[in-house]
């Protein structure tokens, strides 16, 4: 397998695009709305009681995963649900997510993913 050919293959003036794309799956409470969004369809305030965020932080997260493709809104009388524009994302998460647990499978995790987790759900205790 050529593991540089894709990547080979994307125009310089593009790898911004790529990192901006990354950029927006960076931000774990993103990784649990598009978690969330994989069994069903969900309105802002399902999304932000189950994430623990304001409906007014949902949304700003929400924006993020719509400029990026991920995930589309629709409109139903009074109400708006968010779903996924694009499940081919999940196959990149999974991709992710397995190298992850193998990782933990063959040492014990890493200590700063542990200190970074803390002090994540300090800063998040403190903007909610």
């Amino acid at each position: 397998m050529d593991y540089n050919a894709p990547m080979n293959q994307v125009p310089e003036q593009a790898i911004d695009r790529v990192a901006t794309y990354f950029q927006a799956l960076a931000e774990p409470t993103r990784l649990r709305i598009l978690n969330l969004l994989r069994e069903r369809e969900h309105n802002v305030g399902e999304l932000a009681q189950a994430c623990g965020y304001t409906a007014a932080n949902m949304s700003r997260h929400l924006a993020v995963l719509m400029q990026q493709g991920f995930v589309k809104r629709q409109g139903r009388g009074t109400h708006v649900y968010y779903l996924i524009a694009d499940p081919t994302i999940y196959a990149l998460c999974d991709l992710v997510c397995d190298r992850i647990q193998q990782q933990h499978a063959s040492q014990a995790w890493p200590q700063t993913a542990l200190t970074k987790k803390r002090s994540n759900s300090a800063r998040r205790m403190a903007v909610a």
